[in-house]
């Protein structure tokens, strides 16, 4: 057999860079950079208007809307994709102060204590210790487990947001520092009206605007981190996440009324502190999802375009299941190949969060945002190794972060590094875009061939289980226990949800409830792992339920990805070292051809020469005789 094309798939599949916004706009230069992406193979991108905005091109202005109009148009010619941003800067939710501007009861609000040392029924006398512009309202007096009494009071909390200008512009040779910036004040996300307005600002702000081109042109719309609290700093705690009326709200989600356990919310010595602390932050996400996340992603549905974006936690999959493209990103060196952060802990569970809810919602799509804030010192080695380590984990759209517009005076030093045009490596992006484009292709209107799970929750998935399954090249999807509990059909061989059919699931402490262990009775699959188990005892379960292909010789290096597309079945391997890796098992898995994604190349295999993955790199094969 000769060697043949690995075709270079459509627009829809290329790199999807933030390009941050950040200084005067011009329309000539707006041009120039857009036809440089392509040239590189860059063919959208989501416009982020950034801190260094003159003041003059405010947030949802008619000047930056024209600005926006421009790049929409010419990426209409140009034949390229431009997703919206909804927020200047972030996190979203508040319209860039807007929202508070409009109404000020919109503010941001939360829940504070104040202990009590008199009679109960004076108690509103706590409300004397804040200043009127607070708002403050009493909420409950409850006694500690000690008798002592605590006032408990929701007020506004003056947090605000990243915004799109400097106070003054810095001088040139000075680093950015967020004092430079101004801070609109956060909105209220857990008060419906709030978010209405917001969506009326932004949303049907855009639509009137650019709607023509929603779901062609315009793809979706990116909601980034909607943050409770907005950016308060309060590094004690004291402050929790509140609005009128939500002890109420929290009762409802949790089944039972939690005034008698607020005081566990600042007191650790309470009863069960740490468990009623854990469902109270719990049922205010849940909360969210009513208040912020199911709103705008039916607005986006009734629209035509796709709720895109992520939270702001790595494991808070339940928000996902409102986005059309769910995401999560890797920011902050949280996550770097090759080193323990990979497997371990909250962040090393992001892209398969994102991936399993696109698979579990029948998503076509889903994404991440990555390299943002690495650091001046990020390599083109250490992001070619982060796309890689998302992509064997099932992403397929990829946000690089970031493009920058301008590198004048403190913007370079914004959230480093810029990782595109003003990089070091851009002479040589086009072949790293290429095959970007290409696994991303492979990993979408595919069938995963995985039997494997791992049970989560909507604000929990757990890292020890997985980071087991990696290391010995067992692939695995996450299921959250609300869609195993309401949508799985659960049998004595399999689990079933959404066209998958897992033959073990793997159930960690946390997470092995009564109402888990009686819907898994009659599963033959199902693996309760121990704290005390090693890893070796839990992978050999796992094998007696699943997993009827594997390495003779597992590699603690390796990550393996199969799936079925277009008649064929393909395997991906990404060597997660910084050291070349022989990859003998191959040899005995039926490999028939190499995929080569940055050369477009396919070309038959050959035992001799095709077992061997250079540092960080990810491999594609054909087989002929996998399951």
């Amino acid at each position: 057999m000769n060697e043949t094309t690995w075709p270079l798939p459509g627009v829809e599949f290329s790199l999807c860079p933030f390009w941050f916004w950040n200084d005067v706009l011009g329309e000539d230069e707006i041009e120039r950079q857009m036809a440089d992406f392509q040239a590189h193979g860059v063919d959208q991108f989501v416009v982020h208007p950034r801190v260094g905005l003159p003041k003059d091109t405010g947030w949802m202005s008619p000047r930056l809307l024209g600005f926006i109009r421009y790049a929409i148009g010419s990426a209409n010619r140009r034949g390229m994709r431009v997703v919206l941003y909804d927020e200047g800067m972030y996190p979203s939710g508040s319209s860039c102060g807007q929202v508070v501007a409009e109404n000020a009861g919109f503010a941001c609000r939360g829940l504070v204590a104040v202990d009590w040392e008199g009679e109960a029924s004076e108690a509103g006398r706590a409300l004397a210790r804040f200043k009127p512009e607070d708002d403050a309202e009493l909420v409950a007096v409850v006694p500690r487990a000690g008798g002592q009494l605590l006032a408990v009071v929701c007020s506004k909390v003056h947090s605000g947001i990243r915004g799109l200008h400097y106070k003054e512009e810095p001088p040139e040779g000075v680093a950015h520092s967020d004092s430079f910036e101004e801070w609109p004040p956060a909105a209220d996300l857990l008060n419906p009206e709030s978010v209405q307005t917001f969506i009326r600002l932004v949303y049907q702000r855009y639509f009137e605007e650019f709607g023509a081109e929603f779901g062609k042109t315009v793809p979706a719309i990116f909601t980034d981190e909607p943050s409770l609290l907005g950016k308060l700093h309060d590094p004690e705690g004291k402050t929790l996440p509140g609005t009128t009326g939500i002890v109420g709200h929290v009762s409802r989600i949790l089944g039972y009324d939690f005034t008698p356990h607020l005081p566990c919310l600042w007191h650790e010595d309470e009863p069960d502190a740490r468990l009623h602390r854990a469902n109270y932050l719990k049922a205010v996400e849940l909360r969210l999802e009513e208040t912020y996340y199911q709103p705008i992603s039916k607005w986006c549905v009734a629209h035509g375009v796709d709720l895109m974006g992520h939270p702001g936690e790595p494991d808070a999959s339940g928000h996902l299941r409102y986005f059309q493209i769910p995401g999560q990103d890797v920011v902050w060196r949280w996550v770097e190949p090759g080193k323990p952060s990979g497997t371990e802990g909250r962040e090393s569970t992001s892209a398969k969060a994102a991936s399993s809810v696109m698979i579990h919602r029948r998503r076509r799509r889903n994404a991440n945002e990555f390299c943002g804030a690495f650091g001046e010192n990020l390599t083109f080695e250490e992001m070619k190794a982060l796309a890689g380590w998302l992509l064997v984990r099932g992403c397929n759209f990829l946000l690089p972060h970031a493009f920058f517009y301008s590198m004048r005076g403190p913007r370079r030093t914004e959230r480093p590094p810029d990782v595109g045009p003003n990089s070091p490596w851009w002479g040589e992006f086009r072949p790293f875009a290429d095959s970007c484009r290409r696994l991303c292709w492979l990993n979408t209107d595919c069938t995963h061939l995985c039997d494997v799970a791992i049970l989560g929750s909507s604000d929990t998935l757990p890292w020890k289980s997985a980071a087991h399954c990696l290391e010995n090249q067992i692939d695995f999807n996450y299921i959250e226990d609300r869609q195993l509990l309401e949508e799985a059909k659960i049998g004595a061989e399999t689990v079933s949800l959404a066209g998958m059919n897992y033959r073990c699931v793997i159930v960690d402490p946390e997470f092995a409830t009564p109402a888990i262990r009686r819907a898994l009775e009659s599963f033959h699959g199902a693996v309760y792992r121990s704290e005390m188990e090693d890893g070796g005892r839990l992978i050999k379960r796992v094998h007696a339920c699943a997993q009827d292909w594997g390495w003779a010789s597992p590699d603690p290096n390796l990550r393996v990805r199969r799936v079925a597309r277009d008649g064929g079945r393909f395997l991906m391997v990404f060597n997660e070292s910084p050291r070349p890796t022989d990859v003998p098992a191959l040899r005995g898995l039926g490999c028939r051809e190499r995929w080569d994604p940055a050369a477009g190349k396919i070309r038959p295999y050959s035992a001799d020469a095709d077992c061997r993955l250079d540092p960080f790199e990810l491999g594609v094969w054909t087989l002929d005789n996998m399951a």
